[in-house]
């Protein structure tokens, strides 16, 4: 069989997967986030944090929630890797630095875990255990309970009330990302992983991100990473090595579980809204970018330019030969195209134009299908801004699932998406207008430049993942990098409550005869249409600078 036919194969298995997946675990995370009875366990968690189960709240009061606990798990976080030197299980590593414990902090209760440190020669098992994989859980369902609550403002009328932050939290950790998690743990030790007492790698790939650990419960701490939780391994090169991802099948389960909550969401949105057509649309959309940044990524990587990749038909440089071209391509799209970070391959060995796809996945604000939850809740944003651009076409006031997108929802719905651009251009432009932020560039010329955009990007978009090449383990770079997922993690979530508040309080408008139907084809390619046209109108000087200069140069 040639290397093409495989990866033809490799990819179709996949998004068979994902089809067969797709009605069972959408309905059954929405049976988990509408139904009305808790556990006893879940009974237990409430009575500790003095959380009335029944109430409902505000947006106001679920944004709080979800403010509250995130400072209080930044705080708790930075204080275990500050004083690691005095706790036990700390292996005799020596306290984190400010700088570096600040960004640590910040980036695994935002969902990126990004890392800047070599995970076994910086932390104990404590704050491994006690601190990051609990957050990698924690985080991913922190995203998830903001997508429902956006969700019920669609679904719901007259009313202020979005659910409760603390059930949504509770049940997305307890019955959706650890028994996923569990289960995958069990599969990745039977293709070979290792399972020890001291690692977990298999807690993090259900929440996005990139992590490293001492050696111990790898095939645990690979399951989390891969459910788009998180990213990284024990080892540095994550998931590259054999003994986080030991072969072609493992790589397969791998990227299955990146995907699968965040395209099977869409599901669960249109159950909750009453049509399931609507989930369908919206993961049609994400199917339909996700595709095309997968043949584009694999026609730039096999057929890049070069002497010794054009002789070869493709260039290895970075992969890892158990995988393959094709294979680390595909997984480089979905852990781009998620808030994974977890890589099998070395972005920054890829060729101009396949790295530019990986930022320009970012780009998109991970959309297809996006971070675990963050997915869904981005794309819904830009579906409100879609139907608003079609509305303006018809001299319409436009709506979508019956509400009115008016004035007060479209200023929502623009300053959520102008928060990742700012972010990301700004904190290139001090990076790259300041010695101390061009000092770590390891690259000169446009090389260098995508590296620093390609940091940014995925600091401020939420994603975890490094283009390499740069020494991002710097005062400077651990402070901007920081700011850079705080405030691309917690503004969107005020924003996307704030709009799922407003959406709630209306009454439902009948459809009419010049009501946009968001069902259909037409639709779907509009959605797209915008989401690709907007990001690439956004970004192309930044991206001219950078890969596509080295591209064509």
């Amino acid at each position: 069989m040639s290397s093409t036919m495989a990866g033809i194969l490799f990819i179709g298995s996949l998004l068979l997967a994902l089809a067969v997946l797709y009605k069972p675990l959408g309905d059954y995370m929405y049976r988990v986030y509408s139904g009305t009875r808790h556990s006893r366990v879940e009974r237990g968690i409430y009575r500790l944090l003095g959380v009335r189960a029944d109430a409902e709240q505000t947006w106001g009061v679920y944004a709080r929630g979800v403010l509250a606990f995130s400072l209080v798990s930044i705080l708790f976080l930075y204080g275990l890797q500050r004083l690691q030197n005095h706790l036990f299980l700390s292996l005799g590593m020596d306290a984190v630095s400010p700088a570096l414990a600040w960004n640590t902090a910040v980036s695994f209760v935002t969902n990126t875990n990004w890392q800047a440190y070599s995970g076994e020669a910086t932390m104990g098992h404590l704050v491994q255990t006690a601190g990051l994989a609990v957050q990698n859980f924690v985080s991913a369902a922190v995203g998830m309970s903001v997508a429902i609550a956006l969700v019920r403002g669609f679904a719901r009328k007259k009313t202020d009330q979005l659910g409760n932050f603390w059930v949504d939290l509770v049940r997305g950790t307890l019955r959706i990302l650890l028994p996923i998690a569990f289960v995958a743990a069990l599969l990745l030790v039977a293709g070979g992983a290792i399972q020890t007492l001291g690692d977990h790698h298999v807690w993090t790939t259900l929440t996005g991100g990139e992590q490293t650990f001492t050696p111990g419960a790898v095939a645990s701490q690979e399951a989390i990473k891969d459910l788009g939780t998180n990213g990284g391994g024990i080892f540095n090169v994550n998931s590259a090595h054999p003994f986080e991802n030991p072969a072609a099948w493992t790589n397969w389960l791998t990227i299955l579980l990146l995907l699968m909550i965040s395209f099977c969401l869409p599901r669960t949105f249109g159950r909750m809204v009453g049509d399931n057509r609507q989930g369908y649309a919206i993961v049609a959309v994400m199917a339909t970018i996700f595709t095309l940044s997968v043949v584009l990524t694999n026609w730039a990587e096999l057929s890049s330019a070069g002497t010794v990749p054009q002789a070869i038909g493709q260039a290895m440089e970075g992969r890892e030969a158990r995988f393959g071209v094709s294979n680390s391509a595909m997984f480089a799209s979905s852990t781009t195209l998620t808030s994974t970070g977890s890589v099998n391959s070395f972005h920054d060995s890829y060729t101009a134009l396949g790295g530019g796809m990986l930022i320009f996945n970012m780009l998109l604000g991970e959309v297809a299908p996006g971070g675990t939850g963050a997915g869904l809740y981005g794309m819904l944003i830009l579906a409100v801004i879609t139907v608003f651009v079609a509305g303006l076409m018809v001299g319409r006031t436009p709506e979508y699932l019956g509400k009115k997108i008016g004035a007060r929802e479209m200023k929502l719905a623009s300053m959520y998406f102008l928060v990742t651009p700012i972010l990301v251009l700004a904190g290139t432009a001090v990076a790259m207008a300041t010695e101390t932020g061009r000092s770590a560039m390891l690259n000169s010329g446009p090389h260098g430049f995508s590296e620093i955009l390609y940091a940014y990007t995925s600091a401020s978009n939420n994603n975890g993942s490094a283009f390499a090449g740069v020494s991002v383990n710097t005062d400077f770079h651990n402070t901007t990098l920081g700011l850079c997922m705080a405030l691309g993690r917690f503004l969107p979530i005020v924003l996307v409550l704030a709009l799922a508040g407003s959406l709630a309080r209306q009454s439902p408008v009948p459809a009419s005869a010049g009501t946009l139907p968001t069902h259909r084809p037409q639709f779907i390619g509009m959605v797209a249409g915008v989401t690709v046209i907007l990001v690439a109108l956004t970004f192309l000087p930044a991206l001219a600078l950078g890969p596509i200069a080295e591209g064509l140069f």
